[in-house]
């Protein structure tokens, strides 16, 4: 099943991940460079090569026939393995909605899942045959449009009851549950994401979400492997680098910007995430060949 995977996905993968198919995307990457992305819940089955994802100080690697589980809006830092443009890495990805998930969580018999919370927003593991032909069935549907409407969201319901019927399970079902730490915890990631740039006051943001500033911080760190203020930080300089990537001409604007009073602080901290100053970092990326759509 790996091979027809494979050979679907070089046939329709492009620039952009996105597919006619709702909520599917594709990935075929040619280098092993390190890249910074901001995760959403999401499922990716590696059809081809291999990829090691950062967390903090989490590592979670994967290889083909295996697949990701993310759970939450997370920043990862992530390199392919030995991805050239003879041997790309391959891999498919389907979004993990929480309004799919929630009736599927009344279909199941009492006690089936698991009340564990998850030791991480992030899982991996191998791709069974069940899941892997689901998945090829799903990809077939972008050489037959027209059956798309119909077809795909009976597809999209049985992988999730394979994720949620498998080892991580509680992972999945957390994304499902308004009640759900996750879901606290996403009210958080979501105000920082939309709000990146602004003041952040741990109080009126731990009482926006429901908890009390220490269990915030707990829940936050126990999801994230960040405290909010880190998050926050990472999320002003990923979205710093992708406005400097379109115009490297004004790095205190772009800093003031994304949120920082100070150029230096600015200059500092983006040195030390990418590894070179904001303009240094922004012209490298201009003149190496466009990056490709990437799945985490």
């Amino acid at each position: 099943m790996l091979d027809e995977i494979r050979a679907l996905i070089t046939t329709h993968a492009r620039g952009d991940l996105r597919t006619r198919v709702p909520g599917l995307l594709l990935s075929r990457v040619e280098t092993s460079e390190p890249h910074h992305s901001l995760a959403e819940p999401l499922l990716v089955v590696l059809a081809q090569g291999g990829k090691r994802l950062l967390l903090g100080d989490q590592v979670h690697e994967y290889r083909a026939g295996q697949y990701l589980l993310v759970s939450t809006d997370l920043p990862v830092t992530g390199r392919f393995l030995g991805a050239t443009p003879s041997t790309p890495s391959l891999g498919l990805g389907l979004a993990l909605r929480p309004a799919a998930i929630a009736p599927l969580l009344l279909e199941a018999p009492p006690g089936r899942w698991s009340r564990t919370p998850p030791a991480s927003p992030i899982a991996t593991g191998d791709a069974g045959p069940e899941l892997l032909d689901a998945a090829v069935r799903l990809l077939r549907l972008l050489d037959h449009p027209a059956d798309a409407p119909v077809l795909a969201p009976l597809i999209e319901r049985e992988i999730l009851w394979r994720l949620l019927t498998g080892p991580h399970g509680g992972l999945v079902r957390q994304i499902g549950l308004a009640d759900s730490g996750l879901a606290h915890v996403g009210r958080a990631i979501r105000w920082i994401r939309d709000n990146y740039a602004e003041p952040m006051r741990i109080d009126e943001l731990a009482r926006l979400t429901g908890m009390s500033p220490s269990a915030l911080h707990r829940h936050f760190r126990a999801v994230t492997a960040m405290s909010p203020l880190q998050f926050q930080k990472r999320i002003r300089l990923q979205e710093a680098r992708s406005l400097l990537l379109a115009d490297a001409g004004d790095v205190a604007g772009v800093g003031h910007l994304v949120g920082y009073d100070s150029p230096s602080q600015f200059n500092r901290e983006y040195r030390r995430l990418f590894g070179a100053p904001p303009g240094a970092d922004a012209a490298r990326l201009r003149a190496a060949t466009a990056p490709a759509a990437q799945l985490p």
